[in-house]
């Protein structure tokens, strides 16, 4: 499947993050240079996103991109190096 394939697959996208992290700067800046829009949930300032990340993907670690996709699978994907890889391989 080609990127313009891939992108063009409906899903949605949140990243669970908190601004001093170096690790989501690196997620940021990745968003940032491939121009995506994506909702961003920053657990220090909204105690009730830190409580869907540790529900949803069994811990608290940041940065976590949580990706529904179209037939409303979900997956809750850790690491920055994992994350930016995924991101650019859906919409670099």
């Amino acid at each position: 499947m080609s990127n313009a394939q891939n992108a063009a697959a409906p899903r949605t996208l949140v990243l669970y993050h908190f601004r001093s992290c170096p690790f989501c700067i690196m997620v940021h800046r990745k968003i940032e240079q491939l121009g995506l829009d994506i909702e961003q949930r920053n657990i220090r300032e909204e105690p009730a996103y830190r409580q869907e990340l540790i529900q949803g993907g069994g811990k608290q670690q940041v940065p976590c991109l949580h990706i529904t996709e179209s037939d409303g699978q979900e997956h809750w994907l850790y690491e920055s190096s994992d994350i930016n890889r995924y991101l650019e391989q859906h919409y670099g």
